[in-house]
C-alpha cells in the first residue's frame, strides 16, 4: 500500500523533473529532496573539503547538508525548494560557485 493510499491523499497528477540527467517522478507539493529521496537518492552534494557525499540530515533547512543546484541557481536547500515541472537539478560540487566568475 502507498503511503498516500493510508492518508486517503489525493495529490493532483504527477510530473518531471530531471537529476543529473535522469527523469524522475514528482507530485505537487514535493520538495526537491522529497522527490529525490523517493527515488532512492539519498546524497545529492559533495564536501567543500574532501568531496564527501550529502542529502538531506535534519530536513527543515537548519543544517544546509542538502544544498543543490536547482534550475543554475547553486546552494539550493533541497528539503525547502518545492519541486516544479520541468526544474533540473544537478549534483552540487563543492560551494557551488565552480565556473561562476566571482
Amino acid at each position: 500500500m502507498k503511503p498516500t493510499e493510508l492518508v486517503g491523499a489525493s495529490p493532483g497528477p504527477t510530473f518531471t523533473i530531471t537529476f543529473d540527467g535522469r527523469q524522475l517522478d514528482a507530485l505537487p507539493g514535493q520538495s526537491v529532496a522529497a522527490v529525490l529521496w523517493s527515488a532512492g537518492i539519498l546524497s545529492w552534494r559533495a564536501t567543500r573539503g574532501g568531496g564527501r557525499p550529502r542529502g538531506a540530515f535534519c530536513g527543515i533547512g537548519q543544517c544546509y547538508d542538502c544544498l543543490a543546484t536547482v534550475n543554475g541557481a547553486p546552494n539550493r536547500r533541497a528539503c525547502l525548494v518545492t519541486a516544479r515541472p520541468g526544474d533540473t537539478v544537478t549534483t552540487q560540487e563543492g560551494n557551488g560557485h565552480a565556473g561562476f566568475e566571482d
